[in-house]
């Protein structure tokens, strides 16, 4: 095997893409900045345990593992950011009150969870910890939409949904925990038939309404008219209830920032993972959501405080191959400087204007540098001057 070869699904990035990308992570960055939230930047590398606390099996399945040679302990490599934020919030902040956290960097997949997808996705998102209501929901939800349109991706389509609904059927109904398992199973799946299987064999002990609920779920796709028809035909479990009135608030809040927006009483992503309110935004030309997010409020336990959580997060790698490519900027091309005093300080000056300047080594002059630039510094009697090439 030629040593150059990388693994699947594993890809440089070269400089055109590599630069689109940054610039973009610098945008979404500094917007979530001002809203409050501080940029953390969690290792790497951790212990699996922390990696794996409330993120359920789906992570640890994802995850890329290693033995610590130090310690001898098993160690992962990151395949989501979130349970991070949340160690960082509840165990090294600690602080009362709300606290708003944000991030940007690779998370690995040991797996790629598509064809088209890579296993090196650059993740980026934010966090708001210390709030249950339904303002901190909408908080994330808006700024998601805010950062994709900062992002340039127009035409968003946002599903909504709220893991309460089968939960509280789940509950309500007295299914057991195995039961329940093989009921999330069927229905993350889509699959109708073994959902129909699944129900005619929950027994009397199960109510008839409960029964009918769940086979309706994977139909509760669609507009407002779907929260009406989930109010009409879901038992009137208070869990319920409350999940369907946050659900209808918040579509009234961000229907003016989308294209569209329907309701998904069926989607469970994450379903051991979030406790609440879950969305997804989807825009032309890719099959894949391009932002994801929820509540997830019991994710901290396991660093000593069950602190509530919601937060979203998308790939940057997938964002900028959805924006229209830009050519790499053409910079000045400038002659060897040193020792010259004011040659020195205009290519200075340009480049605290943030133009590109490159500047020709000995040996290499007449163009042989000028890789990428339009441009070329001349002395002229007004001294250093800017001319095309």
């Amino acid at each position: 095997m030629r040593e150059w070869i990388l693994p699947e699904y594993v890809e440089d990035i070269l400089p055109a893409e590599a630069l689109r990308i940054e610039m973009m992570r610098r945008r979404i960055i500094d917007w979530l900045l001002v809203h409050g939230y501080e940029l953390v930047g969690p290792p790497l590398l951790e212990y699996v345990e922390s990696l794996l606390s409330g993120s359920g099996g789906d992570t640890d399945l994802r995850m890329f593992k290693v033995v610590d040679q130090l310690s001898g302990r098993m160690m992962g490599l990151r395949a989501d950011m979130t349970p991070q934020t949340a160690r960082i919030d509840a165990h090294l902040l600690n602080r009362k009150g709300i606290t708003r956290l944000c991030y940007a960097g690779s998370v690995l997949h040991a797996l790629p969870s598509g064809l088209t997808r890579t296993r090196e996705p650059l993740q980026i998102g934010a966090e708001l910890y210390g709030h249950t209501g339904l303002e901190s929901d909408l908080e994330v939800q808006r700024l998601m939409l805010q950062t994709l349109a900062i992002a340039g991706i127009g035409g968003i389509h946002l599903d909504l949904g709220h893991v309460a609904v089968f939960r509280g059927l789940v509950r309500g109904a007295g299914i057991p925990a195995e039961l329940e398992t093989e009921l999330f199973g069927v229905l993350q799946a889509k699959d109708i038939c073994g959902l129909k299987e699944l129900c005619s064999g929950l027994g009397k002990n199960v109510d008839a309404h409960a029964r009918q609920a769940l086979l309706l779920l994977p139909e509760l796709y669609g507009d407002d008219k779907i929260l009406a028809l989930a109010r009409k035909s879901l038992p009137e479990y208070p869990e319920i209830l409350c999940a369907l009135d946050g659900l209808e608030t918040v579509a009234l809040q961000l229907k003016p920032m989308v294209d569209t927006l329907a309701f998904d009483l069926a989607d469970l992503r994450g379903y051991h993972y979030h406790s609440g309110m879950v969305f997804a935004a989807y825009t032309a030309n890719c099959p894949n959501a391009i932002a994801l997010g929820g509540r997830y409020d019991e994710i901290g336990k396991a660093f000593g405080r069950a602190r509530p959580a919601t937060g979203f997060s998308m790939d940057l790698r997938e964002l900028a191959g959805l924006v229209r490519s830009d050519l790499y900027p053409k910079g000045v091309l400038a002659p060897y400087a040193q020792g010259n005093k004011a040659l020195e300080e205009r290519i200075a000056q340009l480049r605290s204007e943030g133009q590109i300047v490159v500047v020709e080594l000995p040996g290499h002059e007449n163009g042989q540098g000028a890789f990428n630039c339009d441009r070329k510094l001349v002395l002229q009697d007004q001294g250093w001057t800017v001319i095309g090439i």
